[in-house]
């Protein structure tokens, strides 16, 4: 889920449908050309898009604004008396380039949207934003690849994900705060303040009948005191449907559940 700030209103559907507008346009704007009112239009509602969603310090709005939509490289002018043509057509052959690069951008963006979701947070600034990012990258991209062996404890994964954290230089604490809950006392895996955050591990290797029903309660738990919540769920097998697992987590708000398979 892709964490927001002044954007927060949208559903997943209605990001995928404003990404796919910005894609499904990109004829449209390769025909009116560089520098129109049409490029520059589509250019700065993708940004601003990107900036709100995933916040401006993102990989996904860096990379759009520091398209040129020229040629920057030095140009061999083979008919001086065509000079400006030449240029010309060397900026626009650019510009489709870049062009044709920004869609591959973009169908990412959608790609990370349809597998994550939309992250709404109250956090109050674009680099936190961009932060839980970071943070929820970690675990569906990096996780699996540290951990070689099958494990049999939570802890192995926990000190895996850890790890990981301290590489990335995020700041962390582990096991705290505690949090007491209907006479229960509950202690997130991970928490960032900063961020309003808790990750939260969980091993499955046997029936997830028991798994679900201890996310729910950590759900009412752990909403008490943050407004953000990251399952990771290790399964060595036992998940039959991802999706399925997670519908019914994920309709509670900024709650998500990142499935990782061994």
């Amino acid at each position: 889920m892709i964490a927001t700030e002044q954007m927060a209103q949208l559903s997943q559907e209605q990001a995928l449908r404003k990404i796919t507008e910005l894609i499904d346009s990109i004829p449209d704007v390769k025909a009116a050309g560089r520098q129109t009112a049409k490029h520059n239009r589509w250019l700065n509602n993708g940004l601003s898009l990107l900036k709100n969603v995933f916040g401006e310090s993102s990989m996904f709005f860096t990379q759009l604004d520091n398209f040129t939509w020229s040629e920057t490289g030095s140009m061999i002018i083979h008919d001086a008396r065509n000079y400006d043509y030449e240029v010309s057509q060397r900026h626009a052959n650019a510009f489709v380039r870049q062009l044709e690069a920004a869609k591959g951008l973009l169908l990412s963006v959608r790609d990370q949207i349809e597998q994550d979701g939309v992250y709404q947070s109250n956090t109050s600034n674009s680099d936190a934003a961009s932060e839980i990012i970071r943070v929820l990258n970690i675990g569906n991209s990096k996780l699996r690849k540290v951990i070689r062996t099958t494990p049999s404890m939570e802890k192995e994964i926990q000190d895996s994900f850890e790890n990981l954290l301290i590489g990335a230089e995020i700041k962390y604490s582990r096991e705290f705060p505690r949090i007491e809950y209907s006479s229960k006392q509950y202690v997130p895996d991970f928490s960032f303040p900063d961020y309003d955050l808790i990750v939260e591990i969980k091993l499955c290797k046997d029936s997830p009948k028991l798994l679900i029903a201890q996310i729910n309660d950590d759900i009412l738990a752990y909403k008490t005191e943050f407004h953000n919540i990251i399952f990771i769920v290790y399964d060595i097998g036992q998940i039959r449907d991802a999706d399925i697992f997670k519908e019914s987590f994920e309709k509670n708000e900024a709650v998500f559940v990142q499935i990782v398979k061994h």
